[in-house]
């Protein structure tokens, strides 16, 4: 066994109790110098406060901390990073009003110039294959686009451990792929990693060790190179995921239609929307792939109501222009949607969940706005028991969850609203292979009774497991569809690359799009043929 003084970071009896729960119950962890070692748990098994009290975010009730041979006491980030560790957050830790090269900035040391630092990012970002804007206010950037400026922020610190909290929930198969190479020779460096993720295949493919936990203790240690999805999952869970049945659809009439819609950015670092055209017909799920910044933020806010600029006729519901309808008209029109950013758009951070079904459920408010508080509690409490959301009961805060469980409760409260039309972005970001199993088969289920569904992801793995057709979005512009059954992985690589052409594929197989190309896909995509299969069963 290795001596003290050979480890990195040792955690010995590390223990955190928050009112509803003990997230840490006297864990221990050993990472040696260069290694890449797993946390694999669950969600709300206590990963992500275990980090935060390494990171010094979360002070420990008991327990010790040892770096380097040496008891420590983590005082905050900032201690951290003088430590010379760095942690990229599952839930972002970025200013809005302030451009990507500025938050950057605000976690280095004061000698170094902003000039410098956009300079540096720069260079750091085309090293690892990050796509990252330095003078783009991080306001108008998507979930994967602010994840890039984590990981580059955390890369530009030279750190000796780096803690990573599922790095590639939306990150292209091409640019998992990219961020491994760059991982590895962090670890060949002698940089220490803590790698969170529910992707079995990653931490198979990369990790030296894994710790194990569940319910805030830890359950096992393994060598992950010797374990199976299954295996893993077993230790994680309890058991293996329920595979997932997707039989065949006959799908009917169109509910939902998109027809040339046309919108210029709002600011000068949005995507144009150029002649969308699709549609969505009941008891099918339609797929949209994309690389991150291609135009999903646009196409999302236009289609939920956030957006009202288009053509009232440029969409339809059930034949209904409502283009120009705001999102609580299209909710009652039976448009259901789900963001795909949790805290703040899905819901509110510092409200309970009971209050947070009110976004979009009206069932507990009469016909004179009367709420019956007795009913919205009783619709929260089921909502957490039918899809297994693990919280401090009904009256606690949204904020309070970990970031899985939080994704179970905002899309099972659209699911069990039982809606004519389903619109989900990443309905399984950061979520357990459990959960993901669940949320998946709820989606599936939904469809058999006749709903439509759009599902906006960039996992290829999930898109190819639940969708019945595929389509691709790539610089504003939108790809023919696909039947699932016809798709491949190149074939779809090729696509979020821009690379389709006219009459290359429809619903029938033969269809007519304008392709055009996509510098800034291509550039993040190329070649994805290559890396997409490893990824295909990731949730599995």
């Amino acid at each position: 066994m290795e001596s003290e003084q050979a480890l990195r970071l040792q955690l010995t009896g590390l223990s955190k109790q928050y009112p509803a729960v003990r997230a840490n119950d006297k864990v221990s962890l050993r990472v040696k110098p260069g290694e890449i070692h797993a946390v694999l748990g669950e969600n709300g098994a206590g990963k992500s406060t275990l980090m935060k009290m390494i990171y010094g975010a979360v002070r420990p009730d008991e327990g010790e901390i040892r770096w380097n041979g040496q008891v420590v006491q983590v005082a905050s980030p900032a201690a951290a990073r003088a430590l010379g560790i760095s942690m990229v957050y599952q839930h972002f830790s970025l200013f809005d009003t302030l451009t990507a090269a500025e938050n950057v900035w605000l976690g280095l040391g004061k000698e170094i110039t902003l000039p410098e630092v956009t300079a540096r990012i720069g260079k750091v970002a085309a090293a690892y294959g990050l796509d990252v804007e330095p003078l783009r206010p991080v306001h108008t950037l998507s979930v994967g686009e602010r994840q890039r400026v984590e990981i580059v922020r955390a890369l530009l610190t030279s750190p000796k451990l780096l803690i990573l909290d599922e790095p590639t929930s939306v990150l292209t198969p091409q640019a998992v792929e990219k961020l491994f190479v760059t991982l590895r020779q962090l670890s060949a460096d002698g940089c220490s990693i803590l790698y969170i993720s529910h992707k079995l295949d990653e931490i198979r493919a990369l990790c030296h060790h894994c710790t194990v936990l569940r319910g805030g203790k830890v359950t096992g240690e393994v060598d992950p190179t010797q374990e199976t999805n299954a295996s893993l999952s077993r230790l994680m869970i309890g058991a293996e995921p329920p595979e997932l049945q997707h039989k065949a659809s006959a799908a009917g009439a169109t509910v939902f239609a998109v027809k040339q819609l046309s919108l210029p950015k709002l600011d000068q670092f949005g995507m144009n929307l150029q002649g969308i055209s699709f549609d969505v017909r009941a008891g099918e799920i339609v797929g949209v792939a994309g690389v991150s910044g291609n135009g999903q933020q646009e196409l999302m806010a236009a289609l939920s109501g956030e957006d009202v600029r288009a053509a009232p006729a440029s969409i339809t519901l059930f034949g209904k222009a409502i283009g120009n309808h705001s999102p609580r008209r299209r909710r009652k029109e039976g448009l259901h949607f789900v963001p795909e950013e949790r805290l703040g758009r899905g819901a509110v951070p510092i409200l309970s969940l009971a209050q947070n079904t009110m976004l979009t459920r009206t069932e507990a408010v009469n016909r004179w706005g009367w709420i019956d508080t007795g009913r919205v509690r009783l619709l929260a409490a089921h909502l957490i028991a039918r899809f297994n959301v693990k919280a401090g009961g009904t009256q606690a805060a949204a904020k309070s969850l970990s970031g899985g469980n939080l994704q179970k409760f905002i899309v099972g409260r659209e699911i069990d609203a039982n809606p004519k039309l389903l619109i989900v972005s990443q309905p399984t970001w950061g979520v357990d292979v459990g959960a993901a199993a669940l949320i998946r088969g709820e989606l599936l289920k939904l469809r058999d009774a006749g709903c439509a569904l759009l599902v906006v992801s960039e996992e290829l793995d999930e898109l190819f497991e639940i969708s019945d057709r595929l389509i691709v979005i790539a610089q504003g512009r939108m790809s023919p569809s696909i039947a699932t059954a016809q798709a491949s992985i190149e074939r779809i690589g090729e696509w979020m690359s821009g690379l389709w052409q006219e009459g290359q594929a429809s619903e029938e197989g033969q269809a007519s799009a304008v392709g055009g190309p996509a510098a800034r896909a291509a550039s993040s995509y190329a070649g994805a043929a290559g890396t997409g299969e490893g990824e295909q069963h990731a949730h599995a």
